[in-house]
């Protein structure tokens, strides 16, 4: 996986944007880097329970996801397992929703990446409080 995101110009491009910037310093809202291939929306979000938390899924676009302010926890399950689609995918915002369980948490630490390309449902903002984060969004590039 990792060499494939390495031939995707945009992800190369978001990686160097991320070791580059202080993204602390920019303003909540969306920041475009290359039009619609590649933007980060910063954002102040609150957190939920693992329960509460649900599996998400794009089909054009590549997550990768900085918590600025805390530890984030990610639910994680392969998009091939999951069955239980709430409803269609929402080709405008590019996201699909499931109610599946998830397998498996992952944490991230503030100022580390995680990567979720479209062949992974994740459940993002599990946790306490409130958070502030970074999350680049990345055109699939065949």
């Amino acid at each position: 996986m990792e060499e494939k995101l390495m031939r995707n110009p945009y992800y190369v491009r978001a990686m160097d944007f991320i070791r580059n910037t202080d993204l602390n310093s920019l303003e909540n809202g969306r920041h475009v880097l290359d039009g619609d291939n590649l933007f980060v929306n910063i954002v102040d979000s609150s957190m939920k329970t693992p329960q509460q938390a649900r599996l998400e899924v794009h089909d054009r676009y590549i997550d990768v996801q900085v918590p600025l302010s805390g530890t984030e926890m990610f639910g994680v399950k392969p998009r091939k397992d999951c069955t239980m689609p709430d409803g269609e995918m929402d080709a405008e915002n590019d996201i699909l929703f499931y109610d599946d369980p998830f397998d498996r948490t992952i944490s991230v630490a503030p100022g580390s990446t995680v990567t979720f390309a479209p062949d992974t449902a994740h459940a993002p903002l599990i946790g306490e409080g409130t958070i502030h984060k970074a999350i680049f969004k990345i055109r699939v590039v065949e």
